[in-house]
């Protein structure tokens, strides 16, 4: 059944091709060739394929034309965006990955070793970190997980898993470093300073002082922040809901009423009510600004999340326990609030802080889109 036929390059090596023909009653049934740069490995290939089409049923499966990976991920995006949307990074993470290479690789030929070069040639060409390429595996891998059960697609179940485990061993794959990065009380002086320059001078169509102040004392994140409504208000509670909380497991319909601590309450309440939204602004927007601040102010390595960092970790410095912090952070899963265990000291960091006072009560900047 199989044949090797000899061909010379122009650099004058040889390839070898093995070429295997089955045929039944005259026809042929089946046919495969691959290219070898040694003819044992030739050989070797033939006697591995002949002895698994020799099983039942295998040959039907090898003429099988199969799906590629850009049409599984096709069919996972089509699928999943009638149950649940898929986040915006998960979504343009798997398009992207379809446009490459792999995105042309039929299901059956997805094997750990393909994997492990897709993960080598991305850091190695593309230079992305570890942690990228571990998000980029695990979405694949979440495509991967259903495609076999769903809808019968020929994906080798042990392909990701082997795959994810050599590049671990090679320090491809790493989880995300969880940042312990707090905000000194120098460092956000020097920012509302700035930003408070900035209002007197008109040149702020947000009111950065109060935004970062709620982000601070709430532990909110700049997208919430922004999408924060007068009517979802409890204020007999002192309670506000939080529409799409951010969550592994769902993002979008998770909606959570979350306490508001005393002095993020008095944030909101200095606030004109002229728009639907408590703060009416861009949360890209928020975020460049302050961004732009860091820089302009020589602040190294700060980011607006690490806001809600310092506000979570205030809490326990204050004494707060496990449920009540949570309340107020929208954690669902407690064990995940150990990252917050960089405390400097015992009480609280701002009692007394004269921001908080000057914020609330100096005029407010005209709340439109930013």
């Amino acid at each position: 059944m199989g044949s090797i036929t000899i061909r010379k390059r122009k650099d004058g090596s040889a390839r070898y091709t093995a070429q295997i023909r089955i045929m039944q009653q005259g026809v042929t049934v089946y046919q495969e060739s691959q290219t070898f740069d040694r003819k044992a490995t030739a050989q070797a290939w033939i006697k591995r394929r002949e002895t698994e089409l020799a099983e039942p049923g295998a040959i039907a499966k090898a003429n099988r034309k199969g799906v590629t990976v850009k049409e599984m991920i096709e069919c996972y995006l089509d699928e999943y965006e009638k149950i649940r949307p898929l986040g915006k990074t998960k979504r343009a993470t798997l398009r992207a990955i379809s446009q490459t290479w792999l995105g042309d690789l039929k299901d059956s030929q997805i094997t750990s070793q393909q994997l492990v070069e897709y993960g080598n040639r991305r850091m190695q060409e593309d230079g992305i970190q570890a942690q990228t390429l571990g998000n980029d595996l695990a979405h694949l891998g979440a495509v991967f997980s259903v495609a076999r059960p769903a809808w019968g697609f020929d994906i080798d179940p042990m392909a990701m898993p082997d795959a994810r485990r050599v590049l671990r061993n090679m320090g491809a794959v790493t989880k995300s470093r969880e940042r312990s990065r707090r905000p000194t009380l120098t460092e956000l002086d020097k920012l509302l300073t700035y930003f408070f320059e900035m209002r007197e001078r008109r040149k702020q169509q947000i009111d950065m002082a109060r935004v970062m102040v709620f982000a601070l004392f709430s532990t909110r994140r700049q997208e919430e922040i922004t999408r924060i409504r007068w009517d979802a208000m409890d204020e007999t509670g002192q309670r506000v809901l939080i529409t799409d909380m951010k969550n592994p497991g769902q993002k979008h319909g998770n909606d959570v009423w979350c306490l508001v601590p005393d002095e993020a309450w008095q944030v909101i309440q200095s606030m004109p009510r002229i728009a639907a939204e408590v703060f009416p602004y861009n949360c890209r927007s928020v975020s460049a600004s302050f961004t732009r601040a860091c820089n302009f102010l020589e602040i190294d390595d700060l980011h607006f999340h690490d806001l809600r960092h310092d506000g979570v970790s205030r809490l326990f410095e204050m004494g707060w326990d496990i449920p009540k912090v949570a309340s107020v952070s929208g954690h669902r899963d407690w064990n995940s609030m150990r990252r917050y265990t960089h405390l400097r000291a015992n009480g609280d960091p701002y009692k007394d802080w004269p921001w908080l006072e000057k914020v609330v009560t100096g005029p407010v900047i005209g709340a439109v889109s930013g």
